[in-house]
């Protein structure tokens, strides 16, 4: 393909790889969903499974879940399956939660069992966004509630 621009070549192994964050932009939404999340008393909001049980599986933190929950609302991506299959090729994703790939379950328990608790969040999400000037609608709906603002 002379004459074109070529890309990286796939094979070609790296002394100094890729920082993740170095693919997401100072001004990216995602940012301020990381903050805006690492903010919150979950406990207090009332998360399930705050505290990690003491035998089986490690489980995925609140925090990790609702970072993802929210990212998907924003960018149109409600489907815990379709949410599940962006952890796996999405960068903004991958940052957001640390590279890790929760399955579509996983999120579609999250849902199910902290529906109050992600409802409070989002309002409260809402609120920042208009404040900083990155939500200019006059509706914004999360889950099929409207949250209209006149």
């Amino acid at each position: 393909m002379a004459g074109f621009i070529e890309g990286f070549d796939r094979g070609q192994s790296v002394l100094f790889p890729d920082r993740l964050d170095d693919w997401i932009g100072e001004d990216s939404l995602v940012r301020v969903v990381d903050i805006f999340v690492e903010e919150l008393d979950l406990q207090r909001l009332g998360f399930a499974r705050f505290t990690p049980a003491r035998t089986g599986r490690p489980g995925y933190h609140p925090a990790v879940l609702l970072k993802l929950f929210i990212y998907g609302y924003l960018n149109r991506i409600p489907s815990s399956r379709r949410l599940e299959r962006e952890t796996g090729r999405n960068v903004e994703v991958m940052w957001l939660i640390g590279k890790l790939v929760p399955d579509h379950k996983t999120i579609a328990d999250f849902r199910r069992d902290n529906g109050a608790g992600i409802r409070k969040v989002c309002a409260q999400f809402v609120e920042l966004c208009r404040r900083i000037g990155t939500l200019k609608g006059d509706c914004v709906a999360i889950d099929g509630e409207p949250n209209s603002r006149p």
